[in-house]
């Protein structure tokens, strides 16, 4: 297995970016949304406003042997705002190497926690990241209403992989 390296998003992404957030949503969230439900989801990648979207957060691609595997951004310091894998290269560590960064580099920001709204999909991996529900939110797109999970690390000073315990 190849190992996933990090760069900064560039405006020149855009395009791939809009195509995994549409391969993602419509093949590897179809255990858990209907086909209309993630038709509409995946419509969100036509919306013009993406590309400044993902320029007017941290943004990072990740590459399998150069290739494009998958994004992830962070609004301010304690949100992750998108995480998507293109479905040839799920499971294979991508998604995990997006979100330890984020973990790293909210930390490094000082924040004291960091959340994202889950979709049922991604709920398992934020939790094997030591992520905890707080709250389930239903999103209403076009016609559709999708649940998801508004889930929180606590980050310890100095130790970004571990959620601080009282």
């Amino acid at each position: 297995m190849s190992a996933v390296s990090l760069r900064p998003y560039l405006p020149s992404d855009a395009d791939r970016c809009a195509a995994i957030f549409r391969a993602s949503v419509e093949e590897l969230a179809s255990d858990d949304y209907s086909a209309e439900q993630c038709a509409a989801w995946a419509a969100r990648a036509d919306d013009p406003a993406f590309p400044q979207r993902l320029a007017g957060a941290l943004t990072l691609m990740a590459l399998v042997d150069g290739e494009a595997a998958g994004f992830a951004s962070l609004k301010g310091a304690e949100t992750i705002d998108m995480l998507y894998v293109d479905p040839n290269f799920a499971r294979r560590g991508v998604a995990t190497a997006l979100l330890d960064a984020f973990v790293r580099l909210a930390a490094a920001r000082g924040a004291k926690t960091l959340a994202s709204e889950v979709s049922d999909t991604a709920r398992p991996l934020f939790e094997r990241q030591g992520f905890q529900a707080q709250r389930r939110n239903l999103v209403q797109l076009d016609d559709e209403w999708l649940a998801n999970t508004t889930m929180t690390k606590r980050l310890a000073p100095g130790d970004a992989n571990e959620p601080v315990r009282h």
